[in-house]
């Protein structure tokens, strides 16, 4: 991939990545961690402790898919510095710009995608 495409990406995942730690951070409540917040979730709800176990694990879970996604930003700026962003990883064929812009973390180009979630239907088929 030439350089300023390259760089439009680079860009754009490096704003990707700021907004989902600022995000991650609000969720938290600035810098406190997973124990901290469940702590501070259960002193706001009170006595219902069934409401309070629910939100905890739907934050959590959230919680766990954003830390997917930075692992997925994290390997794409990798890429971009290592020169091998917008290649499939799969087939090693240019993958689209038009993809990366609606995904810049895919790893495949469209055919090969499709058959890996054929092959391996799972949420995260495509991180």
């Amino acid at each position: 991939m030439s350089t300023p495409i390259s760089d439009t990406f680079l860009a754009q995942l490096q704003q990707m990545r700021s907004d989902l730690i600022a995000r991650l951070r609000a969720q938290r409540g600035g810098t406190m961690g997973r124990p901290e917040a469940a702590s501070a979730n259960r002193e706001v709800v009170g006595d219902d402790w069934a409401k309070a176990n629910e939100e905890i694990d739907l934050k959590i879970g959230l919680e766990e898919l954003e830390s997917a996604e930075l692992v997925a930003i994290d390997a794409a700026l990798k890429r971009v510095a290592d020169g091998s962003y917008g290649l499939c990883v799969q087939c090693g064929a240019s993958i689209p710009a038009a993809r990366l812009h609606a995904n810049p973390i895919a790893l495949r180009c469209i055919n090969c995608q499709t058959d890996e979630e054929r092959h391996n239907p799972t949420p995260h088929a495509s991180l």
